[in-house]
């Protein structure tokens, strides 16, 4: 089976991301998640953006108007899950950008599961 073709906005954050260190891309249940040296810490759905966030970060997505990923359920319900959008210049460069994706690398960090 042939590879998935990226989306552009896909595209585009993996160059924002570069300084970052080793990234990969994967398709996940209809949208993409990130990973820089194995931390998984963001996600694009339905062509938008999300960062890993948690308690510790979550406040200060909030306060410069991010919103969080909403997950629907086939029963209409919705959850929202800690990955949050960033603000509009965030996604102009990647030194706009680098503050909100290292602070969504130290969330995942925080939050990372042990090996089993």
């Amino acid at each position: 089976m042939a590879a998935r073709e990226l989306p552009v906005v896909v595209r585009y954050a993996l160059e924002l991301f570069a300084p970052l260190g080793t990234l990969r891309v994967k398709a996940m249940f209809g949208g993409w998640g990130f990973y820089c040296d194995d931390l998984f810490f963001a996600i694009v759905a339905n062509d938008i953006l999300y960062l890993k966030a948690d308690a510790q970060s979550a406040a200060t997505f909030e306060a410069v108007g991010g919103e969080a990923f909403r997950l629907l359920r086939k029963d209409g319900r919705s959850d929202t899950m800690n990955y949050w959008t960033v603000p509009e210049e965030a996604m102009e460069s990647s030194e706009e950008m680098l503050p909100w994706a290292r602070a969504a690398l130290a969330a995942a960090a925080r939050n990372r599961k042990p090996a089993k």
